[in-house]
């Protein structure tokens, strides 16, 4: 229903140009061993994922902005839903960022690669352009 989408391809860690290929060896994001080992390139369409060196090294600034929303929502559903005090709040928020901690790093960086490529329906067999 999303093909087609940044937002797709965001969620379900497919291939940005294509939305077919994975971009990630394990799809499994707490086996913390394999976190970021992703495939160079996608096998449908032959995307190149690390488009420069460092290029996910920006997906830090996602991931923060990501844990803030997280630590906001978790403190306002603790302290303003559930009642409990300020202290148990923050406790919460520690408990819920390092739960999510693997699954925030993905998603950060599948919003980064998805603010710098965009999909294209014709993608399927051709060459990628980011050789």
């Amino acid at each position: 229903m999303l093909k087609g989408s940044k937002l797709y391809s965001i969620l379900t860690g497919t291939c940005p140009v294509c939305h077919e290929g994975k971009m990630y060896k394990e799809s499994n994001p707490y086996k913390l061993g394999k976190i970021y080992d992703m495939h160079e390139r996608c096998s449908v369409c032959n995307t190149k994922y690390k488009i420069e060196p460092s290029f996910f090294y920006g997906a830090m600034y996602v991931s923060y902005g990501l844990g803030v929303a997280f630590s906001v929502a978790t403190f306002i559903i603790s302290y303003f839903f559930i009642g409990l005090d300020v202290i148990t709040s923050f406790i919460a928020i520690i408990i819920v960022l390092l739960a999510l901690m693997p699954i925030i790093m993905r998603l950060s960086r599948n919003i980064w690669i998805n603010m710098f490529i965009n999909y294209d329906k014709n993608a399927k067999g051709k060459t990628s352009k980011s050789d």
